[in-house]
């Protein structure tokens, strides 16, 4: 018996025409009902969907209607079905950051890419980095510094220099953004289950924000960052398309 499936549509022309041919073609529930998410358009719009689904624990099957498409798999009208039964599954645990503003807020959110500090104006941001409560840097004078997924390690934090990892090696990539105090120190590989804590120095002289995917929290003294084992996401990949041989493909390109 085949799964129940739900189409979504990210608003580009070529995704909803996309939605529109496999909605003639195939029977389709509404997303709270589906036992697959069928999510049509590029990775920003699967974050999105992840983030959406993140309480349902839905696996979510993309294809590429978008541009660069590193976490969808090929467009094709034909053989959905059979695609899902052949489908591999990768189950993801997002990143929970909990952000300390200025006055006195904490704003929590979830990342699956990576959790990003970043300055707000023109000079550059100095921050102490803890690891399970022991200092390991009194101070990084730096544009920003990222806390990266295996996921996302082929994100922005691969486009810093910082190291890609495979999915199942257990590792997050603390991956600093443009340094310049100490300027050779080009990051750190931590094990998944560490607590990385971003202490803002000079806060109101020199304000940071705080990003989690897509969530921004703006002039925060500390930032937590830690994987929440409690929330899992499942991505269906083909076969020939696999996330782990993607990441793999990667370290590889020139």
């Amino acid at each position: 018996m085949n799964p129940t499936v739900a189409f979504v549509a990210a608003r580009s022309a070529d995704a909803r025409e996309a939605a529109k041919r496999l909605r003639k073609r195939y029977d389709e529930v509404s997303p709270n009902k589906a036992d697959v998410i069928i999510a049509l358009g590029g990775d920003g719009f699967m974050l999105q969907m992840l983030h959406r689904f993140m309480g349902r624990d839905v696996p979510i099957y993309g294809m590429n209607r978008g541009t660069v498409g590193f976490l969808m798999n090929a467009w094709r009208e034909q053989g959905l079905f059979q695609r899902l039964e052949r489908a591999q599954r990768v189950v993801l645990n997002p990143l929970l950051m909990a952000a300390r503003t200025v006055g006195g807020e904490t704003i929590e959110a979830h990342a699956i890419n990576e959790v990003s500090l970043l300055r707000q104006t023109r000079q550059t941001a100095k921050i102490a980095i803890s690891i399970d409560g022991q200092k390991r840097l009194d101070e990084l004078v730096c544009d920003g510094v990222m806390v990266a997924t295996p996921a996302g390690s082929t994100a922005y934090n691969l486009s810093v220099h910082g190291p890609i990892l495979p999915l199942g090696a257990g590792l997050l990539a603390l991956t600093p953004i443009s340094p310049f105090r100490p300027r050779r120190w080009r990051g750190a590989v931590l094990p998944r289950a560490a607590k990385v804590t971003l202490d803002i120095l000079e806060a109101g002289k020199r304000p940071v924000s705080a990003v989690a995917d897509s969530t921004e929290v703006r002039n925060v003294t500390s930032v937590t960052v830690t994987e929440d084992t409690t929330r899992s996401l499942t991505l269906l990949f083909d076969p020939e398309h696999h996330l782990e041989e993607r990441i793999l493909k990667e370290q590889f390109l020139s």
